[in-house]
């Protein structure tokens, strides 16, 4: 269809196009002018609004798609992560220790050693300990945050400069891994790091502002055109981000969509709601909006944190009388919502364990009969463990299903260090993306980067094949596929990551889709997953990255584009 005769700027030929209007690729081109897409036609209709200034990209046989959305994400975090002390590559607890080795000995005036993405399953058990710091760096405190966000490693000296011993109670919030005689171990879980972390030099505004436009770069790399950053707050070392955005779209340097959830202090109640709406009215400029609101209502499974119905199984498969944590008491949660739904925001849970599954939808039904329908897009992010009994309530309470694809799948932490504690009945309800599907609920995907990688086509990879890309998993190994029952169609999770986050983040008008008005906004593939095996997903690559017309990602040059001029 085409609704202009202008010159395009850029026409995109050569390759059928994914549009998000159906559920396979059309056999068409495209033009854009103005920075936004003016036909999606045939080849003739496409050609002749070219003139002597239009860009002619070919395909080359490959498929072109709407940006990929992330819709939950750390972009800061993961950036600054990549500018520091960076384990996030490491699969093993050698390569984890010789790259802060490393980083000690590159950096001898560091007071303190920040950084992580260290990985549960490069460590007995998931937990580090402090005498493996200790060997490589004895004289300096080190706190280092696990991939997850849910815990960090620390040495000696921190717990020294800190004051936790074997004396030091664990909080409300959180746990203290302990040698036999209480002394800390050098884990720390949850609410737990920050008896170290409040002792750490914050990260500089410049720091995390250069975290920032490196994440940029590297999401454009991968076609992330837009995201929800599900963090904007200080945490663990980390400042307020919400000024790192501000700037960024000031000074025109952040090119991305993104909307931020603001940071729910899960120690405080309903007297911070006017703070978080004089921070929503401040928190808006460029392409940024701070409309969300973010509740961590649990943990993870791994650390058995995550809120569950029943208790966790112990290594005998006896219930060990821990159900994980509620963060918010289920009275104030659901006065909070109401509050919040209220005031009009969109809320934005953490929802892991099938308890705080059901405690967030309880408190978003809650809203729904104080306030009534409404369209904040409300969503509940990771779903690890949603009881049956639970999945129909997305599609009836309108709450959007934030997904996380790339952990469905069997891999070391998944088999050693979840499933066996969770039991063959509750393992079997994880990430029921399947189910959630065909009973209606709306679908978004996003990675949670830097926990896990933020390439939506791996991402995609195991959404389909319930099995992680060969990427991901270490030389020559293979599982089987993961409740494979659960699985979407290549066209259900590529709309996940577009059109279905284009929607959480009140985007749609606009982006998520290749279609006539919308922005272009626009991904090149170098292949068309559509014609080939479903188990060759994870290999596909993007050649070009687009925003509003503008090229912010070459495959071909030694860098992304993405410059402020």
């Amino acid at each position: 269809m085409a609704h202009s005769s202008e010159r395009a700027d850029t026409v995109f030929v050569g390759g059928r196009v994914f549009t998000g209007a159906g559920p396979v690729p059309v056999d068409a081109a495209v033009a854009v002018a103005g920075g936004r897409i003016i036909a999606v036609a045939d080849v003739g209709t496409v050609r002749a609004l070219t003139g002597a200034g239009t860009e002619v990209v070919d395909l080359e046989g490959g498929l072109l798609v709407p940006g990929f959305q992330d819709a939950h994400i750390h972009p800061v975090m993961g950036g600054t992560q990549m500018l520091g002390c960076d384990q996030s590559e490491q699969t093993t607890a050698e390569g984890c220790l010789d790259v802060v080795a490393q980083y000690a000995k590159d950096h001898p005036d560091v007071a303190w050693i920040r950084g992580g993405g260290w990985s549960m399953d490069c460590f007995p058990g998931g937990t580090p300990t402090r005498s493996m710091l200790d060997a490589v760096v004895p004289d300096r405190p080190v706190l280092l945050v696990n991939c997850d966000g849910h815990g960090a490693w620390v040495n000696t000296r921190a717990l020294e400069i800190a004051g936790v011993d074997r004396h030091t109670l664990d909080p409300a919030d959180g746990r203290i891994e302990r040698e036999a005689d209480g002394t800390p171990a050098g884990t720390l879980h949850e609410g737990a790091v920050e008896l170290v972390a409040r002792h750490v030099p914050v990260a500089t505004e410049d720091e995390t502002y250069a975290g920032l436009l490196a994440a940029q770069e590297y999401l454009f790399s991968l076609g992330v055109t837009g995201w929800q950053d599900a963090m904007i707050g200080s945490f663990h070392g980390y400042p307020d981000n919400l000024p790192v955005y501000l700037r960024a779209a000031r000074e025109g340097s952040l090119l991305a969509r993104v909307v931020g959830a603001l940071w729910w202090d899960r120690n405080r109640g309903m007297e911070q709601l006017p703070e978080l709406e004089e921070r929503r009215r401040i928190g808006q400029a460029g392409r940024f909006a701070a409309t969300s609101i973010k509740i961590m209502q649990d943990g993870v499974a791994e650390n058995f944190t995550a809120g569950m119905l029943e208790p966790y199984l112990d290594s005998c498969g006896c219930s060990t009388g821990n159900s994980g944590l509620s963060f918010v008491e289920p009275g104030l949660l659901k006065e909070a919502v109401c509050a919040l739904d209220r005031s009009g925001f969109q809320v934005h849970f953490h929802a892991l364990g099938d308890r705080a599954v059901r405690e967030a939808l309880d408190a978003l039904g809650e809203a729904r009969a104080a306030n009534g329908a409404n369209d904040h897009r409300h969503h509940l992010a990771h779903l690890q463990v949603v009881h049956p009994d639970d999945i129909a309530r997305f599609a009836e309470l309108g709450v959007a299903a934030n997904i996380q694809p790339l952990w469905a799948a069997h891999e070391p932490q998944m088999d050693e260090l979840t499933i066996p504690f969770l039991g063959a009945e509750r393992a079997a309800q994880q990430y029921p993306f399947g189910d959630l599907r065909r009973a209606g609920a709306h679908l978004a995907a996003g990675s949670d980067w830097s926990v896990s990688s933020p390439n939506p086509l791996w991402g995609i990879h195991v959404a389909v094949n319930r099995a992680a890309p060969a990427q991901e998993l270490p030389e020559g190994e293979t599982y089987p596929p993961f409740y494979p029952e659960q699985a979407l169609t290549l066209a259900e999770a590529l709309t996940a990551y577009t059109a279905g986050t284009a929607w959480v983040n009140h985007l749609d008008d606009v982006t998520g889709t290749v279609e006539v008005g919308k922005y272009a906004d626009l991904v090149v593939l170098d292949r068309d997953p559509f014609t080939r095996p479903a188990d060759e997903i994870g290999d596909v690559r993007v050649r070009r990255t687009y925003v509003e017309g503008r090229l912010v990602f070459d495959a071909n040059t030694t860098a992304p584009t993405a410059s402020t001029d």
